[in-house]
């Protein structure tokens, strides 16, 4: 055993020093891998920034009350007497000015983007006063909080990243009314910082809404609350509601996007990935031509053909796993934190996110460089290790 492995370091060692004498073969084969790596790396990390973006941060105790058969907010409709009795509904939290439940208008305005000018919907959520205190984690980062009956707003940071004309302190057109900005709000990143909030009462007569709602927001006594909730809700006769955790809601509302993003990016690193192994194949049989004497003649010496085999796919390998790092690191280094934004073809409203080039990410993507390698080395492996040792002797 002690000899065989001997054999192969020996062999593996021989063929690495060589690398130099077929440098441009090597480095486009290495090139070729990292461009597979960068593009997975890139096209997934706006599924992962997008998903991230969809997803409850902390604790799940955030629930949303849907009109019973509603797919989205916008599809739904709730009246006064039944926010009522959601909001009085066991395991909703409560403080001295009542329960903290909110309920909400949902309707998309269109405003002109900042890189391009073109319009784009942008939700404009009409909230009850409980609004902040609900979701737990939006807070005011610049000017301050709208006042109830007034035509004012509160942008989200990704909206005013994102769109013209969102300053605090500026006035937009929607409809038949002028809205003042006078503040805006994040929220760790999700998808609430696309939004455009206002006092739902203000809403309702703007967009002839009369006296509906179209969701409830709740934020529950603690995530084991949820059942008791949910239970109270749908055997009460007068209600036909439809409640979902906050979480579970917004990974719905974000299935088909994240989906079709992911499996158009496979679908183009492998066929990316195709072209990486046939370049891989070419340069590994390049370099078995090249050394078919020395192979010869270290079989001669009593080298095993197993450890030629290994040492072609070690060699193989590594160009691989160089190629990977460095398509890695560009694609963190282009596309980590890069701020965009895109439609979600559930709500056809457009969510404010950051790529996210993740840990698992990158292991995913150097797993891809490895299998690349490991299949372009093992042919010329073969090849080499059945090679007739007097044929190969003799070639010049």
């Amino acid at each position: 055993m002690t000899n065989w492995l001997s054999q192969i370091l020996a062999v593996t060692l021989f063929s690495l020093r060589t690398i130099p004498e077929r440098k441009g073969a090597v480095t486009a084969a290495a090139v070729g891998i990292a461009g597979v790596v960068a593009v997975l790396v890139g096209v997934l990390s706006i599924a992962t920034g997008f998903r991230a973006a969809m997803t409850v941060q902390g604790p799940d105790d955030v629930a949303i009350v849907l009109r019973s058969g509603a797919d989205n907010e916008m599809t739904s409709g709730l009246s006064r007497d039944e926010v009522r009795l959601i909001a009085d509904a066991p395991g909703v939290a409560r403080t001295a000015d009542g329960p903290l439940a909110s309920a909400e208008l949902f309707v998309m305005i269109n405003l002109p983007k900042r890189s391009t000018g073109t319009d784009a919907n942008v939700p404009l959520r009409g909230v009850g006063q409980a609004a902040l205190a609900v979701r737990g984690d939006i807070r005011i980062v610049e000017g301050r909080k709208f006042e109830p009956g007034r035509n004012e707003i509160i942008v989200g940071a990704g909206a005013a990243r994102s769109f013209a004309g969102l300053e605090v302190g500026r006035s937009i057109r929607v409809g038949q009314n002028d809205w003042t900005v006078v503040g805006v709000f994040a929220g760790g990143g999700g998808a609430a910082e696309t939004e455009i909030w206002t006092d739902a009462a203000v809403l309702q007569p703007a967009y002839h809404r009369g006296d509906s709602f179209q969701s409830v927001y709740a934020k529950l006594a603690s995530p084991q609350a949820f059942p008791q909730f949910k239970d109270a809700l749908t055997t009460n006769p007068q209600l036909k509601v439809k409640p979902l955790r906050q979480a579970e809601y917004l990974l719905d509302q974000s299935s088909m996007l994240t989906e079709f993003i992911e499996n158009f990016g496979v679908f183009i690193a492998a066929l990316m990935a195709l072209g990486a192994l046939f370049g891989a194949l070419n340069t590994m049989y390049s370099a078995v031509a090249a050394r078919t004497r020395e192979i010869a003649t270290l079989r001669a010496l009593g080298f095993g053909s197993s450890p030629v085999v290994l040492s072609v796919m070690f060699e193989s390998l590594a160009l691989a796993l160089l190629g990977g790092a460095v398509g890695a690191g560009a694609a963190y280094f282009a596309f980590d934190g890069f701020k965009a934004a895109t439609i979600n073809w559930q709500t056809f409203s457009q969510i404010a996110f950051a790529f996210s080039v993740t840990p698992q990410l990158l292991v995913s993507a150097i797993i891809w460089a490895a299998t690349i390698g490991l299949l372009g080395g093992f042919f010329p492996a073969i090849r080499a290790a059945r090679l007739p040792i007097a044929a190969a002797l003799r070639e010049t």
